[in-house]
């Protein structure tokens, strides 16, 4: 289904909506999630904690939104973190140069080239205003820090960009406190936040973003040897090479020099045995290696997990090899110890980071898994069981005859251990449409024979099939079927 099938379906279902909506001066790069998109996010971080975090026994931690100007001094984010934007001179609109030039004239520049690549680039192929078709000034750099003022004499601070500042400045005290061993995992979930110069299309390119970073501390020295290797030597990832992606074993990727080692190979790995479980079509996936160009400022080597969707490749994750960049910045700015030992050896530990977007996954989700179902005339959400938003639809034949009372009783024995939705009112073909749209892998229907036997229909939403069962089956069944993996 393509991108506007996906939005008519987060509006009208509650999955997600524009902030502050009924307010005409409302800044664009503001979403907001409804039940459906927090109970579908929710579930997908569960899953994310049970395959990545608790699979290789990482920490997590949640840190503070608000950092000081030192933190991203030594970050370098404050004279890095910048866009490059052009600005027209006739009708003063503000465009980011790199999307600018590709939209009109097909033409990729990586976001950080010198200057003069865009202005020669909009020179040579006279690229205009989209609004006005004015000219534009020469291509300047624009810093996406959000800068706040703290108490009544507004002592600089800034909203962070990204969650993994405060795993790198919190490191030594987790260190030592948590009794940490190399190679040591730590994970935040959270709100980050970007002034993007043009936020677009909803969960894709925000202001205000979800990220679940992880970042694994290691001794540089010791990447080859990778006891857990084993577990995901066989896994299979696409790999882009050129203009390619390549099917091959992590154990391949490894041999061929593809990924530089086993150490990486094996986060990609269980990134890639992750995705599989959200329900994306993985086959529509690759990671795809950045050149030096394209890297962020603090990578040596850099790949982008990108799964492909009617709007194009999505950039979902990105696995970066920080080296030693972010600790020893942060030690040299602090003027504290990062170093730890590893066995008898004193070291200050590089970074591999997985930094994945939850808003754009979440969407990636829900687009491949949006059916139009021509046969029966509906439009199915096949979402995994585990990361329905709804589980099961209870669901009376009719309110009379006693059949609502007897729903409301079944409705009040599961509703605490399954995410359930009462619903006693509309023709019941309508009320299973609305489910299957919704995502709920289950409908059960109480009628009048219920009453007399203690029994009831389940529907299940993919195959449409109906069957009787008991009413103390229910719970079996619907714990067994929606169960994470």
């Amino acid at each position: 289904m393509d991108y506007e099938t996906v939005m008519k379906l987060a509006l009208e279902r509650g999955f997600y909506f524009p902030s502050c909506e009924v307010y005409g001066d409302a800044q664009a790069g503001f979403w907001e999630y409804g039940p459906s998109g927090v109970s579908l996010k929710n579930k997908f971080l569960e899953l994310w904690r049970r395959e990545l975090i608790r699979r290789d026994r990482m920490l997590e931690i949640d840190g503070s939104q608000i950092m000081s100007k030192s933190v991203f001094e030594a970050s370098g984010h404050l004279g890095n973190f910048a866009d490059p934007i052009i600005k027209c001179t006739k009708c003063n609109s503000t465009f980011r140069a790199d999307k600018t030039i590709e939209e009109i004239v097909k033409i990729h520049i990586p976001e950080s080239a010198d200057l003069n690549e865009f202005d020669n680039a909009i020179m040579q192929n006279n690229i205009k205003c989209p609004k006005c078709k004015g000219n534009f000034e020469k291509t300047k750099k624009f810093n996406m820090m959000f800068q706040v003022g703290i108490g009544p004499e507004g002592e600089e601070a800034y909203l962070r960009p990204e969650t993994c500042q405060s795993i790198f400045v919190d490191f030594p005290r987790l260190f030592k406190t948590m009794r940490g061993k190399l190679p040591l995992g730590v994970a935040q979930v959270g709100k980050s936040f970007r002034n993007e110069i043009a936020p677009r299309q909803s969960l894709l390119r925000l202001r205000e973003f979800y990220q679940a970073e992880i970042e694994v501390f290691c001794n540089p020295s010791k990447l080859k040897d990778m006891d857990r290797f084993s577990e995901i030597q066989d896994t299979v990832i696409r790999i882009q090479i050129d203009d390619e992606a390549i099917s091959m074993t992590c154990e391949e990727a490894v041999e061929t020099d593809t990924v530089p080692n086993r150490f990486v190979a094996y986060y990609l790995g269980i990134l890639m045995e992750f995705y599989e479980k959200t329900g994306i079509d993985v086959t529509k996936s690759r990671f795809r290696k950045l050149g030096d160009k394209e890297k962020a400022f603090y990578a040596q080597v850099a790949f982008d997990f990108e799964v492909e969707t009617t709007i194009g490749w999505l950039e979902l994750v990105a696995c970066n090899y920080r080296s030693d960049y972010d600790l020893s910045s942060h030690a040299k700015k602090s003027k504290e110890k990062f170093e730890v030992m590893d066995n008898e050896e004193k070291i200050l530990p590089h970074v591999f980071e997985i930094s994945m977007g939850i808003d754009r996954s979440l969407y990636t989700i829900l687009e491949h898994s949006l059916k139009n179902d021509k046969e029966h005339e509906r439009i199915v959400l096949s979402l995994k069981p585990y990361l329905s938003p709804v589980h099961v639809g209870v669901l009376s034949l009719v309110k009379k005859d006693g059949l609502k009372e007897k729903t409301d009783e079944i409705f009040l024995n599961i509703k605490r251990k399954f995410d359930a939705f009462l619903d006693h009112s509309g023709a019941i073909g309508r009320r299973y449409r609305r489910l299957d749209e919704v995502g709920a892998p289950f409908a059960v229907t109480i009628d009048h024979q219920t009453l007399e036997d203690n029994t009831v229909t389940i529907r299940k939403r993919d195959s449409m099939e109906q069957t009787r069962m008991n009413i103390s089956e229910i719970d079996t069944i619907l714990s067994k079927s929606t169960a994470f993996p």
